[in-house]
C-alpha cells in the first residue's frame, strides 16, 4: 500500500465517521479560571472539566510548580531509572503513599500509563512466580484498563457492570493455581456511579483474588482528605493495588500507582509503561504534593463539590430525569442517539454552558449523552442555570427513554 492509498482509505473512514455523527475535532478552548473558559471569543461556564476541586488554579499549587520550575527546569530529562527521578519525586510519592494508606507509591506521566504499569506488573509477577493470570473486568472499566489487559496477552473475562453474582461464577470457574485479578473503577468515569466495594470485599474473603481499583474519579471527592472511595468505606485493606490520576481533582497531570512495597518495587522493574517513559517534571511532582496538602487543609472543597452534586442531581430528578445513584460530580444525561446528544450540547452552549456530548466508542451505542462535571468553585447561581437549561431541553427523545 502506498502513502496515497493509505491517505485515501483514512479519508474515507473519516467521512464515514462524519456521516454517522461520530467525527471528533479539537476545540481551541482557553481556560479563564477553574470554572470558566473562552471559546471563539465567548465566555462559558465550564461543566466539562474533571477539575473537581479547582486546584488547577489554586495559588499554593501554582506557587509550588513555579518554584520547582525555576530551580529544576521544564522537564525531567530522562526516565526515572536513568536520571529523571529526584528528591521532589520521592517526597511526592511518600506523601501520596501516606495519604492513600499504602506502603509505597510510584509516579507516572499519565493515568493511562499508570493503569498499564499496574496491569503489566500483575501479569509479570504471576509469570515470574511460575503461574498464569486471568483478569476479570467490570464491563464499564476505562479504556486504559481494557487496553492494558489486552496488551498483556493474558486471559481475561468481562462481567456485567456491578454484577457480582456473575463475577462469583467466573471466580468459581478459575483454573487451579491461576492468579485471579479483579479490575474495577471506584467511581465510573462515564456514569458517575460507584463500584460495589463492600460486595467485592466480602467476595474476596470467600474466594481470594487480587483487587485493582482505579480511583481516578473518586480521588479528591471521597474519603478523608480526598483519599478515595475505598478509604471512605474503610476498605483500603481489601484493595491490593490502587491507581490514581493527578490530572483530575489533584489538578495537575500524570498518574500514580499505590500498593505494597514489594508491588511497587516490581513495577519499577517490570512495567514497560514506567521503564520506557520519561519521568514527570519535578514541577508537576511538587504541584501534586502541594495539591495533597490543600486537600488535607481545605476539606470544604470536598464538602462543597459533594453538596453541589446532591443539589443538581436532586433538582434534575425532581424535573423528571433518571440518574444513576450516588453523589458523584459526574452526572450523565442519556440522550440516546449521537445526533440528540450533539443537539443538546449545542443548545446548552447557546446558554453559555460548556457541556460536551459523549458518543461511541467512549460509551455504548444507544447511550450517547451529555456528561456534566461539577467543580467546588461553581456558584449556586451557575448550578441553578445549569439545571434550568437542562430542564428547558424538554422531553427526552424516545430512544433515550428506551436506553435508560
Amino acid at each position: 500500500m502506498t502513502g496515497s492509498d493509505w491517505e485515501h482509505g483514512v479519508r474515507a473512514a473519516l467521512a464515514e465517521l462524519a456521516g454517522s455523527q461520530l467525527y471528533r475535532q479539537r476545540r481551541l478552548i482557553t481556560p479563564l479560571s477553574s470554572t470558566h473558559a473562552d471559546w471563539q471569543g465567548r465566555r462559558y461556564v465550564n461543566f466539562a472539566s474533571n477539575n473537581y476541586l479547582g486546584l488547577t488554579h489554586h495559588p499554593r499549587v501554582i506557587r509550588a510548580a513555579e518554584t520547582m520550575l525555576s530551580r529544576d527546569g521544564v522537564g525531567s530529562g530522562a526516565a526515572a531509572l536513568i536520571s529523571g527521578y529526584g528528591p521532589t519525586h520521592a517526597a511526592a510519592e511518600q506523601h501520596m503513599a501516606r495519604w492513600k494508606g499504602a506502603e509505597a507509591c510510584v509516579l507516572l506521566p499519565s493515568g493511562y500509563q499508570a493503569n498499564h504499569a499496574a496491569v503489566q506488573t500483575l501479569a509479570a509477577g504471576a509469570e515470574k512466580a511460575g503461574g498464569s493470570v486471568r483478569f476479570l473486568l467490570d464491563k464499564l472499566c476505562h479504556a486504559s484498563l481494557i487496553d492494558a489487559v489486552r496488551g498483556t496477552g493474558a486471559a481475561f473475562r468481562v462481567f456485567p457492570h456491578n454484577r457480582l453474582e456473575k463475577l462469583r461464577r467466573l471466580l468459581d470457574a478459575a483454573e487451579p493455581g491461576q492468579t485471579q485479578v479483579v479490575v474495577t473503577e471506584s467511581i465510573f468515569s462515564m456514569d458517575g456511579d460507584a463500584a460495589d466495594l463492600e460486595g467485592l470485599a466480602a467476595l474476596k474473603r470467600q474466594r481470594p483474588f487480587v483487587l485493582l481499583v482505579d480511583e481516578a474519579h473518586a480521588t479528591g471527592v471521597y474519603g478523608p482528605a480526598g483519599s478515595g472511595l475505598a478509604a471512605e468505606k474503610r476498605l483500603q485493606a481489601a484493595v491490593d493495588v490502587s491507581v490514581i490520576t493527578l490530572s483530575k481533582a489533584i489538578g495537575c497531570v500524570g498518574g500514580a500507582v499505590c500498593g505494597s512495597g514489594t508491588f511497587c518495587e516490581a513495577l519499577v522493574n517490570y512495567a514497560r509503561a514506567y521503564l520506557y517513559s520519561t519521568a514527570i517534571p519535578a514541577s508537576i511532582a511538587a504541584a501534586a504534593d502541594a495539591a495533597l496538602g490543600v486537600m488535607e487543609g481545605e476539606p470544604q472543597r470536598q464538602a462543597r463539590v459533594r453538596e453541589s452534586a446532591v443539589r443538581v442531581r436532586s433538582a434534575l430528578r425532581a424535573g423528571g430525569f433518571t440518574l444513576p445513584p450516588g453523589d458523584a460530580p459526574i452526572i450523565p444525561i442519556i440522550m440516546g442517539t449521537e445526533g440528540a446528544a450533539l443537539d443538546a450540547a449545542e443548545k446548552l452552549m447557546a446558554d453559555g454552558l460548556l457541556v460536551l456530548a459523549v458518543r461511541p466508542p467512549t460509551v455504548p451505542r444507544g447511550t450517547s449523552r451529555l456528561r456534566i462535571t461539577l467543580c467546588c468553585d461553581h456558584t449556586d447561581d451557575e448550578l441553578d442555570q445549569l439545571v434550568q437549561s437542562l430542564l428547558a431541553l424538554g422531553r427526552l427523545p424516545e430512544e433515550a427513554a428506551t436506553a435508560r
